[in-house]
Order: C-alpha cells, then sequence, then structure tokens
C-alpha cells in the first residue's frame, strides 16, 4: 500500500507557532511532527516542494520552496530551527507566506502547473492579530489552509483560518506529545492512489500517474491503440515521420534511408545526389555510355550500330543503301568505302561519279592488209557474176 499511495504533488508550506506557551519540549515534539510529515510526503522538484515558517510576534522563513528536495536536507534543517518566543502573530505569519513564500522567485511553481498551494498552522494558542481578513485573502487566491490546535488552542480562530470544509481542513490534538497521531491523518488527506503502482491499470506498455486516474502510453517506436491501452510498433517511414529524401527502409522501430537507382546516398544518411553511371565499372555497355540524369543509355562508335539488346555494337554496313554516295558501286573496306563504276564506265576525279568510256577504232598493219585482200576478191566476184549475167 506504500507504494500505491503517493501524495499528490503540492506547494506545501509549514506555518509553526513557537510563542512563549510553547514549553522547548513542546517544540521539539512539533519539530518531530514535521520530520515525520515530510517522510510520508512525496518529496521532489518535480513533486511534494517543503517550506517551513517559524513565528512568533516575528515570521521567519526557515527555509523556502526552492531549498530542498531531499528529505534527509529538509529533516537537517527541521532539527536546527530554534523557537522565537513570545507573541501569537498568526495573521502576520499567513500573510508573510503569501508575500514570500508562494512566489516563483523562492521556488513556487506558476499557476498554469496546476500544482495546489497548500498551508498548514500549528498553534496552541489565540492569534494575537487580525487573522480572518488575511485568511479569507489567502483563499481567495488560491491557497488551502489547513489549521491545526494544540491544547489551548481557540477553535473558533481555527475555523475562521481554515479552508472549507472545515471538518476536513480543521484538526485538533490535547497536546503535543500526541501530535505525531495526526501523521496518518494528513497521509490519507493528501494521497492519490497511484494505480500505476497497483498493478491494476491494463496498460500494454507503460503507465502514467495523474493523479487518482492514470493514463496509457508507449515505448519509442509504438503508438497507442483507439483503445487507450495496447500499443502497435510505428511505421516510421509513414509520411511525416522520417527525414529520407528518397526512399525509407523501416528496421527495428527506427529506419533507414536509401536512394533510387542511379543516385547514392549522401553523408548526412538522408538526402541524395544523381551518380556518374557511365563510371567505370557501373554500366554494361560495350563502347559508349551516355550519362543521363541518374541513369545512362548505350552508343556506339562511328561504323558500328547498337544492336537490340541496346548494350552491344556491330560494324555497320557501310555499302548499305542510304549510307554512301557511290552513283554506281560500293566496295566495302573494312569499316570504310570506296566507290567504282559498271562495265562500260569509268570513274571521274571526284571518286564518286562515273562517265561512258571512249571506244578505240585503231586495228593493227596486218589486220589492215588482210582487209583489203578480203575486199579485193570480193569485187573481182561480183565483176565475174556480173559479166555471166550479161551472156
Amino acid at each position: 500500500a506504500d507504494t500505491a499511495c503517493k501524495n499528490r504533488p503540492l506547494d506545501l508550506v509549514f506555518i509553526v507557532d513557537s510563542s512563549r506557551s510553547v514549553r522547548p519540549e513542546e517544540f521539539e515534539k512539533v519539530k518531530i511532527f514535521l520530520s515525520e510529515m515530510i517522510d510520508t510526503l512525496d518529496v521532489g522538484e518535480r513533486t511534494t516542494r517543503v517550506a517551513v515558517m517559524n513565528y512568533a510576534s516575528t515570521v521567519k522563513v526557515e527555509f523556502p520552496l526552492r531549498s530542498y528536495f531531499d528529505k534527509a536536507s529538509m529533516k537537517e534543517a527541521v532539527s536546527r530551527i530554534e523557537p522565537l518566543s513570545a507573541g501569537t502573530m498568526t495573521g502576520l505569519a499567513i500573510q508573510t507566506a503569501m508575500d514570500e513564500v508562494f512566489t516563483e522567485e523562492m521556488g513556487t511553481r506558476p499557476a498554469a502547473s496546476n500544482i495546489p498551494k497548500v498551508v498548514i498552522v500549528v498553534t496552541d494558542g489565540r492569534p494575537q492579530d487580525q487573522v480572518q481578513d488575511v485568511a479569507a485573502s489567502a483563499r481567495t487566491a488560491g491557497i488551502e489552509i489547513y489549521a491545526v490546535g494544540v491544547d489551548r488552542a481557540d477553535m473558533q480562530s481555527l475555523r475562521i483560518m481554515a479552508s472549507e470544509p472545515l471538518d476536513e481542513h480543521v484538526f485538533y490534538v490535547e497536546t503535543y506529545g500526541v501530535i505525531e497521531k495526526l501523521t496518518s491523518r494528513f497521509r490519507e488527506t493528501f494521497c492519490a492512489v497511484n494505480v500505476c503502482a497497483l498493478g491494476t491499470h491494463g496498460c500494454q506498455q507503460l503507465c502514467v500517474s495523474d493523479g487518482p486516474s492514470h493514463l496509457c502510453d508507449c515505448y519509442e517506436g509504438y503508438t497507442l491503440n483507439p483503445d487507450k491501452r495496447t500499443c502497435s510498433a510505428v511505421d516510421m517511414c509513414a509520411p511525416g515521420r522520417h527525414e529520407c529524401d528518397q526512399i525509407c527502409v523501416s528496421n527495428n522501430r527506427s529506419y533507414v534511408c536509401d536512394c533510387y537507382e542511379g543516385y547514392t546516398l549522401n553523408p548526412d544518411k538522408k538526402s541524395c545526389s544523381a551518380m556518374d553511371m557511365c563510371a567505370p565499372g557501373r554500366h554494361d555497355c560495350t563502347q559508349v555510355c551516355l550519362s543521363n540524369d541518374g541513369t545512362y543509355s548505350c552508343g556506339c562508335y562511328e561504323g558500328y550500330t547498337l544492336n537490340p539488346d541496346k548494350k552491344t555494337c556491330s560494324a555497320a554496313d557501310v555499302c548499305a543503301p542510304g549510307r554512301h554516295d557511290c552513283e554506281q558501286v560500293c566496295v566495302r573496306d573494312d569499316l570504310s568505302y570506296t566507290c567504282d563504276c559498271h562495265q562500260g564506265y569509268t570513274l571521274n576525279p571526284d571518286r564518286k561519279t562515273c562517265s561512258r568510256a571512249i571506244t578505240s577504232s585503231l586495228v593493227t598493219t596486218e589486220e589492215s592488209c588482210k582487209c583489203e585482200a578480203i575486199v579485193a576478191l570480193q569485187d573481182s566476184v561480183t565483176s565475174r557474176l556480173e559479166a555471166l549475167s550479161t551472156k
């Protein structure tokens, strides 16, 4: 039960009467009461902060809310408190608490924090000043007042000081010797059941105490489901959840960045830069690689043509129609060509066009003599035939 019941966070100020009527041994009992109260509290900078004021005819702030955030230091400071004697200026003490203790400079948390401001006044007498108006101002300022009367304390004055409902804010004990029994009463008053400590919260991962209630939460990388109890792994690569420039890869409650093909991850491990796809070893072109915004295409040297696989090249037919400028005949010569002409034509000096060849009419002397003999024979035969025909 001890771990399941911690007081709710408070800015708590004890105002203790050390007037002449409080004998030294009785004041020691008050200090024991303060120490035991501190032991029951969940003391800390973010939980309950404690201040102690001592009053008689004058008021002394023994230590403000900002001084100590651990029980040992507080109790050590309480053990050094000395009574002031004379007078019972309770109204002045409450006013001093408002003016000098419940300020942010002295350790009171801002109003936006919604931390209750609580005063516990311990006295055995009747106030010697006007406590009614001061107490009313304190309550109006949001300060909750508990009044503890001992022995000869004036009950009417206690009721004037305390907050409503009075039966929950006014306490009385017969002697300082039994004041310690109020510790358990205040413990119950300030207790906020810690459902998270009891183990009955039903949260799958984390339980966060919220006063008398609780909230469920999840570990980093998980998100609370609509049932407000169970958790699901977060898609760290969901839009808006990562800082990757191109590709996000989920990786066990975290993520890593990657890049599209043709890009490389920069040293920041988030952004990408286009890389030279035509760098040696990065492409599979057999002849020419043409880089193009993070990708590439293949090409071929002059005289070669790209094969259907778009990677390899073959020697081109330089004599194919439309690939040469020969007028008649194209003769392929390795990766180049030369022009020629059909029979009866000769290649012009431009080495491309052709002209008809000139036929020679010259004959030899021997051929000429043979021709004359043949002609003479033909003439002789013709004459004899004409003579016979006339007879």
